[in-house]
């Protein structure tokens, strides 16, 4: 792998789908601070991306007609992949836009390979995003991370339920989830977009250590506060008010988990990086503002 500074003299242009979102929020702002790089900070409303060294740029899944001049002469570029069933063909069609020579770095799911893409529904969903990636005949890179920290701290999800009702409903089945911040998925994307010797690759990426829902609560109220526990809801209850394909992949999703799909533990960060994931308690240590608030007035 060449050092980050040779690496900038290949990759100068680089297009972040995503921008305001988990992963491609901290993403822009670590390639914005780096000298000698152009970054465009993708996003359906560009007026609200807000980040040092990134130039806001109009990308949107449902406007195709705009991803030329998104994409044009790019050297790198960051998918986000949509969640929607036409996932595949969306991605495959951004990508027949950019140059053979330009690095992609997708970011899938940790169950993204599995079972294979010939299987119908959301259960073959992720794969055939992937493989339109790899069929795309650029270099690419595929990420695979696990449950985000941040779902623990977003209102769109579980952060009001837990500062306000004191109770994390997750659906675990007793199992375990190696927690990811989605910080570290950026600092790995960030090395494949930017360095050689990631090409062709698969990381899987996951948090240090694999914690049971009980014990993820303890942490949580640690930082909240105030108590927390786990409620161990049925799928169906996880997903109530969700329609259609959303639903089914989120059924899916959850189905993994009680199946131990989020419970392995990679050193992937450490390995790509050269520094170790961060622990959820960690990152709680910096969340404890928004837990302690949340339930006052208060997914990617």
């Amino acid at each position: 792998m060449r050092s980050s500074q040779s690496a900038e003299a290949d990759v100068t242009r680089v297009l972040v789908t995503g921008a305001r979102g988990k992963t491609g929020l901290p993403l822009a702002a670590l390639l914005g601070a780096r000298p000698g790089l152009e970054v465009l900070g993708g996003s359906s409303d560009p007026s609200t991306v807000d980040i040092d060294g990134v130039h806001p740029t109009a990308f949107s899944w449902d406007e195709p007609s705009g991803w030329a001049a998104a994409a044009a002469d790019v050297d790198a570029v960051y998918v986000v992949r949509p969640d929607r069933a036409d996932a595949p063909q969306l991605v495959a069609a951004l990508l027949s836009g950019t140059s053979t020579r330009t690095r992609v770095v997708l970011l899938s799911d940790q169950d993204g390979g599995d079972p294979g893409p010939d299987h119908p529904g959301p259960a073959g969903w992720a794969p055939r995003v992937e493989r339109a990636v790899r069929d795309s005949g650029r270099p690419w890179t595929v990420l695979r991370p696990g449950w985000f920290m941040q779902v623990l701290t977003d209102p769109r999800f579980y952060r009001d339920q837990i500062a306000g009702a004191g109770e994390l409903p997750f659906p675990s089945g007793d199992a375990t989830v190696a927690w990811i911040d989605a910080r570290d998925i950026a600092a790995v994307a960030a090395r494949a977009l930017l360095d050689d010797g990631h090409a062709g690759r698969t990381y899987r990426i996951s948090g240090p250590e694999a914690l049971s829902l009980p014990h993820t609560a303890e942490l949580l109220s640690a930082a909240a506060g105030r108590p927390v526990t786990h409620r161990d809801v049925t799928i169906e209850e996880a997903v109530a008010g969700l329609e259609g394909f959303e639903r089914d992949l989120s059924a899916l999703t959850f189905e993994r988990v009680r199946a131990g799909g989020f419970a392995e533990v990679t050193d992937t960060v450490e390995r790509v990086t050269g520094r170790p994931a961060r622990t959820l308690r960690s990152f709680l240590a910096d969340s404890e503002p928004a837990l302690r608030s949340g339930g006052r007035g208060g997914r990617r």
